[in-house]
């Protein structure tokens, strides 16, 4: 929320704070400042000016001749541009010499051959944004007006001599939502009360009872619901104090009785909603749940299909407004309007933020309802816009309020220690204090020796236990205050058996030449799941910030790739990247997605860059293969591994293996297929992912340790000549298989096909070595196993022995 420091010392006329000093209080009191702004940080030299002539640039049609007053004894010559420019206007000038934001400095200078000694101001050229600026305005200047006098500040009449607080709510503090709440809380800070004016009571004329009649279907949608109506209105332009009020909370102003509901929004927390009278259809307002399918028109002219837990607003059949959320269309205040049907109503949150999030529509209204307001509050702030409508439009209010009162009045008491306060705060802050700063808080307090009795005002909704009780006495008497103590029993802490598994993985990938991504979660529809490891349905954002960023992904690969050709855009053309992060999947219902762990990566350019010492080595299918082995083994997991040749789509057809733990299949190393690699600009690229949550979860082998031997080893060559079809992985099976507990290591060391071998045929040639800790082999034994080795290839794979 954009807190506007001006406003707040309308309630404090003897703060004596800076606008820093408060926000640093305030943060340190449990809400976030997350920066001040002073809108007149870059900003002089300008004044309130009246255009006495305007014509026609002579050189140029879009420019205008402006001779302006700015308070002295000569006018001034300005050529302005802004199409809405025109004699008799009370407008911003920035005189020669003026700064404005952004570092612009007003010179004097010649346009198209004519004097130019200031500039007329656009409200964007001030500092304000353009989304809270009046549309009628928005591509030209601001007219200021006619009472104002000329040649005085107008930074001070437009009240940019202010700083403008960046609030961030937590949700349990939705009072701050509101001015009145933030002035109760800067109040407890700085030790003084608010100073809150009194609602203006108008004269009031007739009964509302006969223009309106309210009635309430659904009591647990609605605790409270209530109407006045203002006659004889006339819809204009809000006066400046208003407009520039919205404005720096960040609203844009539309009319006098749309900007009074923002501004009552804006003070009280409560948001109230302006109905032309005449529009609505009916002398009757009925409350109720809307029928799947009803469809209402809204005021942003979307049509919205409603479902069966919504609350709306009908004229008795049809509706008129979704509650708590937004207007309808059919209703809405407009130049013509006469008389307004003012709403004040307590809608349940559950309610509000249902239909607010199944209808993808996020308004001021729906942001406070969802998350709680003053229940008690409702009534002073309907009279209050009320009184506000009647005085700012030049109409005349009609006596009473059409209400239904569903409220139940709860005493908010909680009951505490002096004694247990300190104890679980750990501190020895003094009675008198205690009861000092339940001052500040306006919380009624009983006294009753070590008792205390706290009646909690219904503006603190958030109240409702005792550990509340005990942060605000923390935050009041200072978080910085409460002393540092250790734990009386202090432990040595360790990682978890996961923690451990994922600092291994990390050191290993970062020790073998990668280096660690951390890419977007959020992705397109398309890409959600692109070369994912299951099939299963992504998740899809219900209010997605782009098309870009619309779903949850499935796989970490696509946003890996998407890196890889951002750095080879940039000449950074060998990429080693991993990636350790959750992939989403969509569940039945409205239950929360399935989060699992994956890792994943990606290679490409050289693995070896060329030196006096090596040769450029570009990367292969087996660089990656090994990166991963390495992983397994490192984790204890070597056993369980297995690799099967695999297909998959978006995946080179040839050098694609799925990977298997102990019989499960829980990813895929694979080279990107070319096209895909052509798509994003990459040469020879290979990837892989596996699925984390698996390995971390699989049974590690105990790491064992042997003496070195004492005994030499033995080792034959052995080189076949077999079918192409036939795999590296069985043929090494089968000779682990026959080759008994001597067999201590086996390397393919050549693969080597040709025309003379066959168009079929290829010829794999292994070292074997033999290997007893306790002994020396003899030759035979070796010969031996080597025999049973060489049959068994023989007759299982018609190997030939070369």
């Amino acid at each position: 929320m954009l807190v506007s420091y001006q406003w707040v010392k309308e309630y404090f006329p003897n703060l004596a704070v800076s606008a820093e000093e408060l926000g640093e209080r305030i943060t340190r009191g449990g809400i976030e400042i997350e920066g001040v702004e002073h809108l007149d940080a870059e900003l002089s030299g300008i004044v309130v000016g009246e255009v006495l002539t305007c014509e026609k640039h002579p050189n140029a049609d879009t420019l205008n001749k402006c001779t302006v007053g700015v308070g002295e004894a000569e006018p001034v010559q300005i050529i302005c541009g802004a199409p809405n420019v025109a004699a008799g206007q009370k407008v911003v000038v920035a005189r020669v010499g003026a700064k404005l934001p952004g570092g612009i400095k007003i010179k004097r200078a010649k346009l198209r051959g004519e004097v130019s000694e200031g500039m007329i101001c656009s409200l964007q050229e001030l500092g304000f944004e353009g989304k809270t600026i009046p549309k009628a305005v928005a591509d030209g200047i601001f007219v200021l007006p006619e009472e104002v006098v000329v040649g005085s500040d107008a930074s001070e009449l437009l009240g940019l001599d202010d700083a403008i607080l960046d609030m961030a709510i937590t949700p349990n503090r939705a009072d701050a939502l509101s001015m009145i709440g933030v002035a109760y809380e800067v109040g407890a800070i700085v030790d003084q009360k608010p100073e809150l004016k009194a609602i203006p009571a108008p004269e009031t004329q007739g009964d509302v009872t006969d223009y309106v009649a309210v009635r309430v279907q659904d009591t647990d949608t609605t605790p409270f619901y209530g109407m006045q109506v203002i006659k004889d209105v006339t819809i204009g332009t809000s006066p400046l104090w208003l407009q520039t009020k919205l404005m720096k909370a960040g609203i844009r102003p539309h009319n006098n009785v749309v900007d009074i509901t923002n501004y009552i929004c804006l003070k009280y927390g409560q948001p109230l909603h302006a109905f032309d009278y005449a529009r609505i259809g009916s002398k009757e307002i009925v409350v109720r749940l809307a029928t799947d399918g009803e469809e209402i028109v809204t005021l942003d002219g979307e049509t919205r299909k409603l479902s069966a837990g919504h609350t709306i607003i009908t004229n008795g059949s049809a509706p008129i407004a979704i509650a708590g959320v937004m207007g309808g269309e059919s209703s809405e205040v407009i130049e013509t309007t006469t008389t307004v049907a003012l709403e004040g109503a307590i809608f349940a949150s559950s309610y509000v933020g249902k239909a607010s999030r199944e209808l993808n529509l996020r308004t001021e209204a729906s942001i406070r309802y969802d998350k709680g307001s003053d229940a008690w509050k409702v009534e002073q702030a309907l009279q209050h816009g009320a009184a506000l409508i009647a005085e700012l439009t030049g109409g005349t209010l009609v006596g009473g309020v059409a209400s239904v009162d569903n409220r139940e009045k709860v005493a908010n008491k909680i009951e505490t220690t002096l004694t247990r306060i300190n104890r679980v705060l750990g501190t020895e802050i003094s009675d008198a204090e205690i009861v000092s700063i339940f001052a500040k808080l306006q919380f009624d307090l009983e006294v009753s020796g070590d008792e205390l009795a706290i009646t909690v005002p219904s503006r603190r909704w958030d109240i409702t236990i005792e550990a509340d009780i005990f942060e605000e006495v923390a935050r009041i008497y200072g978080y910085d205050k409460i002393p540092s103590t250790l734990p009386i029993s202090i432990s040595a802490g360790h990682l978890t058996t996961e923690q451990a598994a994922r600092r291994t993985i990390r050191r290993y990938l970062e020790g073998a030449g990668l280096n660690q991504a951390l890419t977007y979660s959020l992705t397109s529809k398309e890409a959600a799941t692109q070369l994912a490891l299951s099939t299963e349905t992504a998740v899809a954002l219900s209010m997605p910030m782009s098309e870009e960023h619309s779903h949850l992904r499935t796989s970490i690969v696509p946003q890996l790739l998407k890196a890889a050709s951002y750095n080879v855009a940039r000449n950074n053309n060998s990429v080693a990247l991993y990636e350790l992060g959750t992939v989403f999947y969509a569940t039945e219902g409205d239950n929360l997605p399935r989060e699992t762990e994956h890792l994943a990566g990606l290679i490409t350019g050289n693995w070896q860059e060329n030196d006096w010492q090596k040769q450029v080595k570009k990367v292969d299918f087996f660089v990656l293969k090994g990166i991963i082995e390495g992983v397994v083994t490192k984790l204890g997991l070597t056993d369980q591994l297995e690799w099967k040749q695999a297909e998959k789509q978006d995946l080179h057809p040839g050098r694609t293996a799925s990977i298997w733990l102990a019989d499960k299949e829980i990813g895929y190393v694979a080279q990107v297929h070319p096209s895909l690699a052509a798509e994003l600009d990459l040469k020879e690229t290979y990837v892989f992912e596996l699925s984390a949550a698996e390995l971390l979860a699989a049974p590690k082998t105990a790491v064992t340790y042997h003496t070195i031997p004492r005994y030499p080893a033995m080792t034959r060559d052995i080189a076949l000549l077999v079918n192409k079809e036939v795999s590296q992985a069985a043929l090494e099976n089968e000779i682990k298989s026959q080759a008994g507990k001597l067999l201590h290591n086996i390397q393919l060391f050549d693969i080597f096909e040709g025309e003379k071998l066959g168009a079929d045929k290829k010829s794999m040639a292994y070292t074997l070595t033999f290997l007893d800790p306790e002994r020396t082999l003899t030759d035979e034994e070796v010969t031996k196993a080597n025999q049973a080795i060489v049959s068994a290839l023989e007759s299982k794979f018609d190997a030939v022995i070369r």
